[in-house]
């Protein structure tokens, strides 16, 4: 993975998540379901100021037809999707992640549920 500075896409506002993330994690520490995870980051994104939404909703197309509903977790400054996950240890998988934006729009578009 090349990690140059000019090739990261939206550094300071993962760095930002990525920040709230591990505070979480620290605060109440491990064991919980999700749901608790995804809630405490609600609370520190508004500590922190940053701009998000909780599980928005988006419609899925496929070629201008609706083939699904899109739910995230959370979305923060409009352009990052942030999934909260439970697992018991780190593996290969985890560590090869990287984090999400929106999908591409040549496959798949989201649209507003209310359109």
């Amino acid at each position: 993975m090349d990690t140059n500075d000019d090739r990261l896409l939206l550094k300071e506002e993962v760095f930002r998540i990525v920040g709230c993330a591990i505070e979480v994690i620290n605060t109440p520490g491990h064991g919980l379901v999700e749901k608790p995870y995804e809630n405490a980051l609600v609370v520190e994104f508004g500590l922190q100021r940053i701009p998000f939404q909780q599980q928005p909703s988006f419609h899925v197309l496929y070629k201008g037809h609706k083939v699904g509903l899109f739910i995230p977790d959370l979305i923060a400054f409009d352009a990052v999707v942030v999934r909260t996950k439970v697992i018991d240890r780190i593996t290969d998988h985890e560590r090869g992640l990287d984090a999400e934006l929106s999908p591409d729009h040549k496959s798949a578009r989201w649209s507003d549920p209310e359109l």
